[in-house]
């Protein structure tokens, strides 16, 4: 069976450095931090007291009011995105046959300040439980497609992907092939996390994951850096619409890129830690190289998983040199969560569209906040530190990696019709 072309005809992105595709492409290329003192609750009496919030964002200004009551915030970030990305994608919705339109949205946790807050509401009154009617479907990870689908229409294949950090682009993966074996024409795709909440933030510094650098957030996150003491904890939004090639071009859609390959495999080791020779790290790219007919030689730049973790870091720094040999020393390796912070569920796909930006533009965006070389990574690799490089990117790798031990990864190539 001869697999169907797939590309990607719409963007759309909720982040910490940028409320939409445009804001977050210039403050990536410009090494902004996202990084701040915490506003959604008082975290003084935290050990983590910052993160990587959205800023000037009033979800009154895309949702009605009454509507946005009945989301947590991941499904509210879900429909700003997903909305404009659909926009981007020039969609003609009386025209689209929407049966063959689906939705496939990744949440690595789902409605958890929606949960925290019905919780503590029960703790603090008298044993009478009194839940707010719309706790459970705002909670559930898979509300997010629901919405998405309710709101214009689309009646093709609808479900969530729960794999931790690599929701996203599982989510991702499945919409790609579901297009390619021709169950469907058009998928929204992405992801969404809203945990910079008590529970989110105390719970991540429970596990000692977190950096707790509050003298100076904006450059806590620092992938590969000696002195990396964790991740900074991110919120947001990534939406993609992939499409068939043939259905794209029968419209005369704009085309970013072509998503030709995607990789998935499990460590098998520990509940958070990754293998610490970067097994399954190796693994994901080796079959995501596999799945997309291409040769290693053939990728040019890399948006690591790179969380500023001790072990993440070193694992897949380790699993790179491995699967790309010496060509590794000429791939742009970089990670933009030095300045997102992580995303959780929602990393996946605010990277991959960074790595798509990266092929349109031909600019690979800095690793920031790199101050002292680890003895434990590689010097010869090209992290691209501190500073935009300009390239010419005909094809980017994209890695997420999640607690559990799930790794995901994709490869987007520049689009030639």
């Amino acid at each position: 069976m001869k697999l169907r072309r797939v590309v990607v005809t719409g963007l759309g992105a909720l982040t910490p450095i940028g409320n939409n595709i445009e804001t977050y492409w210039k403050s990536l290329i410009n090494g902004v931090s996202g990084a701040a003192p915490i506003t959604n609750f008082d975290a003084s009496k935290f050990k983590t007291k910052f993160a990587c919030e959205l800023k000037n964002f009033e979800v009154t200004d895309f949702l009605n009011r009454k509507e946005a009551r009945k989301m947590d915030k991941f499904t509210q970030y879900a429909m700003v995105a997903a909305d404009e990305a659909v926009l981007d994608s020039k969609l003609d919705l009386d025209k689209v046959d929407l049966s063959r339109v689906g939705v496939i949205w990744g949440a690595g946790i789902g409605g958890l300040e929606t949960f925290q807050n019905e919780v503590l509401g029960y703790a603090k009154g008298d044993g009478t439980p009194r839940f707010n009617p719309f706790f459970i479907p705002k909670m559930i990870a898979d509300i997010a497609p629901g919405q998405i689908s309710i709101k214009y229409g689309f009646r093709g294949p609808n479900f969530a992907t729960v794999s931790a950090c690599a929701s996203s682009s599982n989510a991702m993966i499945d919409a790609l092939n579901y297009i390619r074996l021709g169950h469907a024409d058009v998928f929204v795709t992405g992801g969404s996390e809203a945990t910079v909440t008590i529970a989110g933030i105390g719970g991540f510094n429970a596990m000692h994951a977190l950096s707790t650098r509050n003298d100076d957030p904006k450059t806590a996150s620092r992938p590969f850096d000696k002195d990396r003491d964790g991740f900074v904890s991110g919120e947001g939004a990534g939406a993609l619409i992939l499409e068939e090639y043939e259905h794209a071009i029968a419209r005369g859609a704009n085309i970013y890129a072509e998503l030709i390959g995607g990789g998935l495999s499990a460590d098998a080791h520990h509940i958070t830690a990754p293998h610490p020779e970067g097994l399954g790290a190796t693994a994901v790219m080796e079959n995501c190289l596999r799945d997309a007919g291409i040769k290693k030689e053939e990728v040019d730049a890399i948006n690591m998983h790179g969380t500023s973790t001790g072990l993440g870091d070193i694992a897949e720094s380790k699993a790179i040199t491995k699967v790309f040999g010496d060509h590794a020393y000429t791939i742009n390796i970089n990670s933009t969560k030095s300045m997102t912070g992580h995303l959780l569920g929602a990393a996946g796909a605010i990277e991959a569209i960074s790595s798509i930006l990266t092929i349109k533009h031909g600019i690979v965006p800095p690793t920031i906040n790199h101050f002292t070389d680890d003895e434990n990574i590689d010097p010869k690799l090209n992290f691209t530190f501190n500073k935009a490089q300009k390239r010419d990117v005909n094809i980017a790798m994209s890695n997420t990696f999640g607690f559990g031990g799930h790794n995901a990864c994709v490869l987007f190539k520049k689009f030639v019709n």
